[in-house]
């Protein structure tokens, strides 16, 4: 059975209370700090996963690279071209939105279409590969979201634009990332308030059910102990 192992990566909430100024200060800190990088090791059976929270019709970008453990040499060493990973996206709602086989280095892509937590796996294909057998396998890892996962250089010379011209064209699509964020907030408050709500009328109405419950208990017990007493006239 694979093991199945999740990161999760969470926003900062926006303030309330600070003003649109430093809400929008805090969301630029953030994307500043958006591409995130890392590697993590997994053996041959081995699944890993992170959940991304995502809002909607946001483009996502991973790159990867493997390496393979070498016993003799007691250090990783770049995988041969045989070895490769498949990865694995589901949106919040349980769909698979991406399921590829790629080789031992390589790029996925996928866009959001539905905002929230979006898990993205990853696992090897060791049972096609005889020599991972046993073996471990790190993984190199860098996950970009938004307007990150642009390349400019590549948009500047395709479009021919200027240096001022690709300096614009950042700073709008920055905005339009950060107004989708601030949607992505406003909706995840607006789920929380119904959840909230949802579970205040549970209680409620849990405790009238109680409330009934004992009422008619007690006029049962009643009822009986005065039948009781009747028949042992008593009364």
């Amino acid at each position: 059975m694979a093991a199945e192992q999740g990161v999760r990566c969470v926003r900062p909430p926006t303030g309330t209370g600070l003003g649109g100024m430093m809400r929008t200060l805090l969301l630029l800190l953030w994307f500043a700090a958006r591409a995130s990088a890392l590697y993590f090791h997994i053996g041959e059976t081995e699944k890993k996963c992170f959940i991304e929270e995502i809002p909607d019709e946001t483009m996502v970008i991973g790159n990867y690279r493997t390496q393979l453990y070498d016993k003799q040499r007691e250090e990783y060493q770049p995988a041969t071209p045989g070895l490769g990973m498949f990865v694995e996206v589901k949106d919040p709602e349980d769909k698979v939105i991406l399921a590829r086989q790629y080789g031992s280095e390589g790029r996925f892509t996928f866009t959001s279409h539905t905002p929230g937590e979006h898990q993205i796996c990853l696992h090897s294909n060791s049972t096609k590969f005889s020599l991972f057998a046993g073996g471990m396998l790190r993984v190199h890892l860098d996950i970009q979201v938004g307007e990150h996962a642009n390349d400019y250089a590549e948009i500047a010379a395709k479009d021919k634009l200027s240096e001022l011209q690709l300096r614009v064209r950042q700073l709008v699509e920055q905005v339009e990332q950060i107004q989708k964020e601030q949607n992505y907030q406003r909706w995840r408050e607006e789920r929380f308030r119904q959840t909230s709500e949802s579970t205040n009328q549970r209680v409620l109405w849990w405790s009238i059910l109680q409330t009934l419950i004992l009422v008619a208990i007690g006029v049962w017990q009643m009822r009986h102990l005065k039948s009781f007493f009747e028949a042992k006239k008593l009364v």
